[in-house]
């Protein structure tokens, strides 16, 4: 029989982040430079296919800039504009 106290380790296993690859550790790292967390997909798919230090580079000089509203869609407009994507 299974008791309650497994299921909520699992249930608190299940919530937690598993990072296997350098690159999801990038890709959630932008996520989080850019506080953009709904997109952490689409940021560890960058990360896995363009240069991980060009990616952070630009990601920390939006994330300190104020005065931008949508951080994420910003710094993919730069990735465009610089030809990465």
């Amino acid at each position: 029989m299974i008791g309650p106290d497994y299921l909520d380790s699992l249930k608190d296993r299940a919530s937690k982040s598993h990072v296997y690859r350098k690159y999801q550790l990038i890709g959630l790292s932008l996520a989080e430079l850019l506080e953009d967390d709904a997109h952490k997909a689409l940021y560890i798919k960058l990360a896995k296919t363009i240069h991980n230090d060009v990616l952070l580079e630009i990601a920390k000089d939006v994330s300190q800039r104020d005065n931008i509203k949508n951080k994420g869609a910003y710094f993919m407009r730069l990735l465009q504009e610089k030809k990465l994507l």
